[in-house]
C-alpha cells in the first residue's frame, strides 16, 4: 500500500489541513492506518506531524472526519512554539502511531498519572527530514514520560528503518552511543520549550531518564490495547473523538464512503508566518 498526503488549505493558516490518503483515497490518520508494519519484526508505522527543525505546533485532530492533520490553536490563533537557544523549533521528526491512545480514564502505575486522550507520540530521529503526512516505518529504542498538566504524555524514539544508522540503533543505549547528547538534549528541549510563553519547566517521571526497548514496546502495546475498546466504543469520556474509518469493517464507526466528502488537494502557497516566530529564547540555566 502507498500512503501519500492530501493538502488542503494554505499552510501557516486556520484552513490548513493534511488528509492521509492510502492508494489516492483519504483514510484516517487516527485509526486506518495500522500501527504494525511488519509485527514480527517490530516495525511500526509512523505519521508525521511536524518536520524536525519547523515551530508550527501540527497534529492529528480527533475531532474532525478522517482525523486530518491541522495546526493547533490557542483562542482562535495559531500555535508555534519558540526558539529556545541552541534549539530551532522542534528537534526530531515528531509524529504519532497510528491506533493508539492514551487513555485519559487509566492511571499508570508508575507514572501515577493518566494518559493525554491523544495518540502515542513519537520522536523519530533518523537524519532525514520529514514531511507532514508523511507516513515513516521506524524501529522502536526507548521511551520517555512527561508529565504536562497532570498527565502522562508519553515520547517514544524511534529511528527510520531506512535511515543508514538503523542497523546500529536496537535499544536505548545505541543512542547516546551514535547519537551522543541527543538524548540529553531531547530531555533539556522537552523541559523548557513552553518557557517562553510564560509556562513553568515541563517534569517528568523517572527523573527524565529514557526507558529501554522492552518498556517502549509495553506502553505502545496498552496504548493498542486501549485503542482497540476506543474504536469499538468501549471507552468511556470517548465523546469528542471522531471514530469515523473507512477499512475496520467489524467497528460500529465503519463508514466506507467517508472519504466522498474530503474536498481535492488545492496546493495553495504558504501563508506567510509572523517573523517573531523567528526570535530565540535564550533559558537561564538550560545547559
Amino acid at each position: 500500500m502507498v500512503y501519500t498526503a492530501r493538502k488542503i488549505g494554505a499552510k501557516n493558516s486556520l484552513d490548513y489541513k493534511v488528509y492521509i490518503e492510502k492508494d489516492g483515497k483519504p483514510v484516517s490518520a487516527f485509526h486506518d492506518i495500522p500501527l504494525y508494519a511488519d509485527k514480527a519484526n517490530q516495525i511500526f508505522n509512523m505519521v508525521v506531524e511536524i518536520p524536525r527543525w519547523t515551530n508550527a505546533k501540527l497534529e492529528i485532530t480527533e475531532e474532525q472526519t478522517l482525523n486530518p492533520i491541522i495546526q493547533d490553536t490557542k483562542k482562535g490563533k495559531l500555535r508555534f512554539v519558540r526558539n529556545c537557544f541552541p534549539h530551532h523549533g522542534y528537534i526530531h521528526n515528531y509524529g504519532a502511531f497510528p491506533q493508539t491512545w492514551e487513555d485519559p480514564n487509566s492511571i499508570h502505575p508508575e507514572t501515577k498519572a493518566a494518559g493525554d486522550n491523544d495518540p502515542l507520540d513519537v520522536l523519530e530521529i533518523g537524519e532525514t527530514i520529514g514531511y507532514t503526512g508523511q507516513v515513516k516505518q521506524v524501529k522502536v529504542l526507548g521511551v520517555m514520560a512527561l508529565l504536562d498538566e497532570g498527565e502522562t504524555d508519553w515520547k517514544v524514539i524511534a529511528i527510520d528503518i531506512n535511515d543508514p544508522l538503523a542497523p546500529k540503533l536496537n535499544d536505548i543505549e545505541d543512542v547516546e552511543t551514535y547519537f551522543p547528547g541527543l538524548l540529553r538534549a531531547t530531555n533539556e528541549w522537552f523541559r523548557i520549550y513552553k518557557i517562553p510563553d510564560g509556562k513553568p519547566e515541563n517534569q517528568f517521571a523517572f527523573s527524565g531518564e529514557a526507558k529501554n526497548k522492552k518498556y517502549a514496546l509495553d506502553v505502545i502495546r496498552e496504548c493498542y490495547e486501549a485503542w482497540e475498546n476506543l474504536i469499538q466504543g468501549k471507552a468511556t469520556d470517548s465523546k469528542k473523538i471522531d471514530l469515523t474509518n473507512t477499512t475496520l469493517a467489524e467497528t460500529p464507526s465503519y463508514n466506507p464512503n467517508a472519504a466522498v466528502a474530503v474536498p481535492a488537494a488545492d496546493n495553495e502557497p504558504d501563508a506567510p508566518i509572523d517573523k517573531s516566530i523567528d526570535k530565540w529564547f535564550f533559558i537561564s540555566g538550560s545547559a
